[in-house]
């Protein structure tokens, strides 16, 4: 049976908001967890994160900034859809772009988990450390949505009849 979840924090903490992955992850570290959950900030390690994902998870919960459209540190929790992701072929080791870290574990011969998004729209990522006020008001939240996560995702684990 594998109930294994990697969360895993991705962002740049000295480009504004897109330090959000690594905020959140530094709250839900402070937390107890399962012994079959793994939370890592991979923050601008995508090789790392892609080489990680070679191992057999159930579930990857992927923290990470999104785009402003409009409405800055409004928190989206959806599953991501490898299919639509615009993947470039081969190895990119310079990359945390979910798509390139995707394409990526494809090249080196792995398939990703189910990947669920706990992403938040940024307000900045101009150059400079720390969140903006309604982004770094939104990580609590994150947090929760995280932890809710990790309890749905463990309720429907495969059981060993199912594998």
């Amino acid at each position: 049976m594998n109930d294994r979840v990697l969360v895993a924090g991705i962002g740049n903490i000295f480009l504004g908001d897109d330090g959000f992955g690594p905020e959140v992850m530094r709250h839900v570290a402070g937390q107890s967890l399962r012994a079959d959950v793994r939370a890592v900030d991979y923050g601008i390690r995508g090789m790392h994160l892609a080489y990680d994902l070679l191992e057999e998870w159930h579930a990857l919960v992927l923290v990470d900034a999104l785009p402003n459209r409009g409405a800055p540190g409004t928190l989206h929790v959806f599953e991501a859809d490898h299919e639509t992701l615009s993947p470039t072929a081969g190895l990119e080791a310079h990359s945390m772009d979910p798509a390139a870290v995707f394409a990526t574990l494809n090249a080196l011969g792995g398939t990703a988990p189910r990947t669920i998004v706990v992403g938040c729209e940024v307000e900045s990522t101009e150059d400079g450390m720390g969140l903006s006020e309604p982004v770094a008001a939104t990580v609590p939240a994150a947090v929760e949505a995280i932890n809710g996560l990790l309890a749905e995702l463990h309720a429907r684990a495969p059981t060993p009849a199912e594998g």
